[in-house]
C-alpha cells in the first residue's frame, strides 16, 4: 500500500470539493469491484432484443460492469452527476422538439473538462497517474454505479434520479487504483408510481425498470436507418431525442428545472428548430449549427428524416411543397421514403399528386415501396 492509498480519505475530500467548485452537483464514490448484477441485467436486455440497434453483446456488458477493464488495478470509481434541467418549451408550430440535453454545447465535451481537472488533482496528490475517466463515450454502466456510489436511484424510466436535481443529470466516472472510502447507496424507489410509464406515447417502457430501447423516441430519433413505420405517427414532432418520460417524474418536478446557463440553448433553433429549413439541411449548414451540440454526431440526413416524420405528424398542409422536393430531390434514399411517408399522412389532393408523381420516377426499390404504402394509406 502506498503513503496515497493510506491517505483516501483526504484525496476523496480533495475531488469532492474540486468537482463541486467546477460546477458538479453531486460527487459520491464506490468500490470498483465488478457489478455482476449488472452485466447479468444487460446480459438479459441485450438477449430480450432492447438495444438491437446498438449492436451491443456480452463483451460489452461484461467491460462495461468492471471498472477492471477501463484502468487495471481498479479500487474506487468517482462518480459525479451534473445537473442540466432547463425550463421546457412550449410546442410552436412547424418546429421541431428537442430534447433538453441537446441545446447547449455537447456536454461530453463540457464533462470531460471537469473530469479531466478532477483527474489530474487526485493524480498530483497520489504523485503519480492514478486515474481513467469516463463520459458516455467508454465502456461503463454508469448509472449502475453511480446508484450503488449513492448519487440516486434508477427510475422506472431506467434514468438514474439525483436527490434535489431529478433525473437530468448527466454523469461522468473517474476510476482509480486509490482505494478511496465508499458512500453507502440509497434505499430508494419509485414505489408505485407508474408516470414516465404512462406518459411513453411508444410503451417502450414496461415499468419494472427496464426498457425496449428500439421503441425509445430518444432512440428511434438517433437511429441511422429507417424509423419503423407503426411507430412514426407516435414519434410526434420530436427530432432528437425526447423528454417526455423525465419531465412528468415527480422527483424531477420537485427538483426544478433551472440549473445554470450552461444547459440554455445556444440559440431558438437548436431548441426548436424550423422544421421547413430542418428538412432542406445539408452537410455545411449542419456542421455550423449543430456541430457543437449533441446532435452533431449522427449527420444531416438523420435530422432530415426526423424532420419529415415530424412533419407528417403535424400534418399542416403548408408543408407539402416541401416534402414533395425532398421527395424528388434528396440524395439519401432514407429522407425521401420517410418525406414518401409524411405526404401521405397529410394526404392532401397536392400529396397525393406528388405521390403519384414520383411513383414511376423514383429508382430506389425500398422508397418506391414508401410511395406505395403511402398512396395505399392516404386514400
Amino acid at each position: 500500500m502506498t503513503p496515497a492509498d493510506g491517505d483516501g480519505g483526504r484525496i476523496k475530500a480533495l475531488a469532492v470539493d474540486k468537482a463541486l467548485a467546477l460546477g458538479a452537483a453531486a460527487v459520491r464514490v464506490t468500490d470498483a469491484f465488478a457489478d455482476r448484477a449488472s452485466q447479468d441485467r444487460m446480459r438479459e436486455a441485450f438477449t430480450r432484443g432492447d438495444f438491437a440497434t446498438w449492436g451491443y453483446d456480452d463483451a460489452y456488458a461484461q467491460r462495461a460492469a468492471d471498472p477492471a477493464e477501463l484502468l487495471d488495478g481498479a479500487k474506487s470509481v468517482v462518480c459525479i452527476a451534473f445537473s442540466y434541467a432547463t425550463p421546457p418549451r412550449a410546442e410552436r408550430p412547424l418546429r421541431g422538439r428537442v430534447s433538453n440535453y441537446a441545446w447547449s454545447a455537447d456536454y461530453h465535451r463540457r464533462v470531460r473538462a471537469v473530469l479531466d481537472d478532477v483527474a489530474r488533482a487526485i493524480d498530483a496528490a497520489a504523485g503519480s497517474c492514478v486515474t481513467a475517466i469516463a463520459c458516455d463515450t467508454r465502456p461503463i454502466a454508469e448509472r449502475a454505479f453511480a446508484a450503488r456510489a449513492g448519487l440516486g436511484w434508477i427510475g422506472k424510466h431506467t434514468n438514474l434520479i439525483a436527490p434535489g436535481s431529478g433525473s437530468f443529470v448527466f454523469l461522468g466516472e473517474i476510476v482509480t487504483t486509490l482505494a478511496l472510502p465508499a458512500d453507502e447507496p440509497l434505499r430508494k424507489t419509485c414505489g408505485s408510481c407508474t408516470r414516465c410509464v404512462d406518459a411513453c406515447p411508444t410503451r417502450a417502457l414496461r415499468g419494472d425498470y427496464t426498457i425496449d430501447a428500439t421503441r425509445c423516441i430518444s432512440d428511434l430519433t438517433q437511429r441511422t436507418d429507417g424509423i419503423p413505420r407503426e411507430l412514426r405517427a407516435l414519434v410526434g414532432t420530436w427530432v432528437w431525442g425526447c423528454d417526455l418520460c423525465q419531465t412528468v417524474c415527480p422527483p424531477t418536478r420537485i427538483a426544478g428545472m433551472s440549473h445554470g446557463g450552461d444547459n440554455l440553448p445556444l440559440d431558438d433553433e437548436c431548441a426548436a428548430p424550423p422544421l421547413l429549413e430542418l428538412l432542406r439541411l445539408r452537410s455545411g449548414t449542419f456542421k455550423r449549427r449543430y456541430g457543437k451540440t449533441a446532435m452533431g454526431w449522427r449527420g444531416a440526413a438523420v435530422l432530415r428524416r426526423n424532420a419529415a416524420v415530424a412533419l407528417g405528424n403535424a400534418r399542416d398542409r403548408s408543408a407539402v411543397a416541401a416534402l414533395s422536393e425532398a421527395l424528388e430531390r434528396d440524395p439519401h434514399p432514407m429522407v425521401r421514403g420517410h418525406a414518401a411517408w409524411a405526404l401521405g399522412r397529410i394526404a392532401s389532393p397536392s400529396a397525393i399528386s406528388a405521390l403519384q408523381r414520383c411513383d414511376g420516377a423514383e429508382q430506389d426499390e425500398s422508397v418506391r415501396g414508401e410511395i406505395r404504402a403511402a398512396l395505399r394509406e392516404g386514400r
